[in-house]
């Protein structure tokens, strides 16, 4: 049986902003089941935004723990974010689960793979998802040449790129921002 997947989630640090957006389509195998998934969500009362691109329901497992590891460690995003890398490196159950995360908050801007990997990216952009290439190559562009835009500016349009050219991403877009 498929599982419902495929998305674009970035995630970009400019002028004093932090925001992070998703497209809204939900595939299963090459059609379209849903196009208004929210992909993007708010942890530790809007202080936390939590990006995710994979399977649906192990995207959403994922979200729980790191909710959780969020609650242990009082907020400190990196920690929750190590500790859950390593759990998901580790635990039979979790090592299955299909999907990465982007988190943020107004200091940190990570990535979380399953293979234990926490990245913290050099040029303040992140992207996941079928149609991250797009996205961050766009991102890269409009901060190197487009600096007059905001960090959501960035963000939807580095999205609507993606949109143009992946088939499994569409212009339903969910954008949230951090000031910093």
């Amino acid at each position: 049986m498929e599982k419902i997947h495929a998305t674009t989630v970035v995630a970009i640090r400019h002028n004093g902003q932090l925001s992070i957006g998703a497209d809204g389509q939900a595939t299963l195998g090459n059609t379209v089941v849903k196009g208004h998934v929210k992909k993007v969500r708010k942890l530790m009362d809007g202080k936390v935004l939590c990006g995710f691109a994979g399977s649906t329901a192990d995207a959403f497992t994922l979200l729980e723990r790191f909710d959780e590891k969020l609650t242990t460690y009082n907020g400190n995003m990196k920690r929750a974010a190590i500790e859950l890398a390593k759990d998901w490196r580790t635990d039979r159950y979790l090592r299955k689960l299909e999907a990465m995360m982007i988190v943020v908050n107004k200091d940190e801007l990570l990535l979380i793979s399953g293979t234990g990997d926490v990245i913290e990216p050099d040029n303040d952009i992140l992207s996941i998802g079928s149609g991250s290439m797009y996205a961050q190559s766009a991102a890269a562009a409009l901060k190197k040449h487009a600096t007059h835009l905001s960090a959501p500016e960035m963000v939807k349009e580095s999205l609507t790129i993606a949109a143009d050219i992946c088939i499994y991403t569409n212009h339903n877009f969910i954008i949230e921002t951090v000031s910093i």
